[in-house]
């Protein structure tokens, strides 16, 4: 199976010896450094449809076209021209956006067989999400990964406050909060990725799945065929894995993590603003952390950043806590398009990818935000802004998925 070499995503599928199929997903728009697409998410929404129903599909590969990236975020060139228009709330083009992005996290992250992750260059944004929704992830010496959000004044979304929220001593508000680029090993210490192959290690991947006896459930799950693949697909990657050389840069996260964590519960976004904005407040908390150039670009985006952005991923980082997937998902999405009527997503835009100048002015500063009328204003990123029993989620998954999402 092949599609159009022009086309935003190319399947194609792997004969395995053993008679079954690998099917193969390739993010196809190198050039934007395989932005994702509302095509992109429909096209891949409907292929995983079809291999789900098909008995002879047992894995997934997911990967982006090219050596740069395997997905540098949403498209969100087409967002920015649709927030020029000033559209009532909700902005339509927004609401087919993120629903169409919101609703293939979900199903992956439901889907029953394997869903493996080339994590291959850059990975941010939207990206992240579809790592985060794929259930083994490989990650490379070539591998750089960020929510950098707080530069173009949306928030860490695409499912970011879902896994975020999952990362050991607070760091994933720390990366949420700064947009700090991190490398394989980080991946793995922050259980976003499972194992790491060489850059070129792709037909290697490609050679251990289709050589795999697939036709072997294990004694371990006689009865159940999923569990099977995935144990089968666990197996296949771990012993590649361990017999291939590959050499990562060492974490930064795991040489910081304390100083992160001190960091983030110093007290509430007031207090742990004041410390990220202070060289001598960080120096006398931890001076290697405080001299460290990786640590000074994270501090140095975080100051050049959005407070909306930085009030919203701190709100969104503790309200979460204690809920279920798909209600992160709803409350995501509401403050997505709330963000796509507000003035500090198009302005981030403009500054960074439109104008380039690097210079947004952002509509308010954290102490705005933090003020009676800014919380309210924070707050209201929240609620929905569809009709009582609509939602951005009603056409893709109908009302029942809805009840199961709705946060009051």
């Amino acid at each position: 199976m092949q599609h159009s070499d022009n086309a935003p995503v190319l399947f194609v599928s792997h004969s395995t010896k053993s008679g079954h199929v690998i099917g193969e997903m390739t993010l196809n728009a190198p050039k934007s450094l395989n932005a994702l697409s509302v095509d992109m998410c429909q096209l891949i929404s409907e292929q995983l449809t079809q291999w789900q129903n098909d008995d002879k599909v047992v894995a997934i590969l997911l990967r982006g076209s090219g050596d740069k990236a395997f997905c540098a975020g949403g498209d969100i060139r087409k967002l920015y021209d649709s927030m020029l228009d000033n559209p009532p709330l909700p902005n339509p083009y927004a609401t087919d956006f993120f629903g169409s992005e919101y609703a293939l996290y979900r199903q992956m992250h439901f889907y029953s067989k394997p869903i493996i992750l080339w994590g291959n260059g850059i990975i941010m944004g939207g990206g992240m999400g579809l790592m985060a929704a794929c259930s083994h992830r490989i990650v490379t010496d070539s591998t750089k990964f960020a929510m950098p959000e707080i530069s173009i004044g949306l928030f860490p979304d695409a499912s970011g406050s879902w896994f975020l929220q999952r990362m050991p001593a607070k760091i994933g508000l720390f990366l949420g909060l700064t947009g700090a680029l991190c490398n394989a090993s980080d991946a793995l210490f922050t259980s976003l990725a499972e194992y790491a192959l060489p850059s070129d290690g792709y037909p290697q991947l490609v050679d251990a799945l289709t050589k795999t006896d697939w036709g072997n459930s294990s004694s371990e799950y006689p009865d159940d065929l999923t569990s099977a693949a995935s144990h089968i697909t666990s197996q296949c990657l771990a012993t590649l894995a361990q017999n291939t050389a590959v050499e990562l840069k060492p974490s930064k996260l795991v040489q910081h993590w304390q100083a992160i964590q001190t960091l983030m519960v110093s007290g509430g976004l007031r207090q742990i603003d004041a410390l990220l904005q202070d060289d001598q407040a960080l120096a006398k908390l931890n001076p290697q952390f405080a001299e460290d150039a990786w640590a000074q670009r994270a501090l140095a985006t975080y100051r050049a950043g959005c407070p909306v952005t930085a009030a919203l991923t701190y709100e969104l980082y503790y309200k979460v806590k204690d809920l279920s997937l798909e209600q992160i998902l709803y409350l995501e999405a509401n403050v997505a398009v709330h963000c796509a009527n507000n003035p500090d997503f198009k302005e981030g835009v403009r500054a960074l990818l439109i104008d380039k100048d690097k210079n947004p002015t952002w509509s308010r500063s954290l102490e705005d935000c933090l003020s009676t009328e800014g919380r309210s204003y924070i707050a209201n990123h929240f609620t929905s802004p569809y009709p009582q029993g609509k939602h951005i989620f009603t056409d893709w998954l109908g009302t029942d998925a809805l009840g199961a999402m709705k946060v009051e």
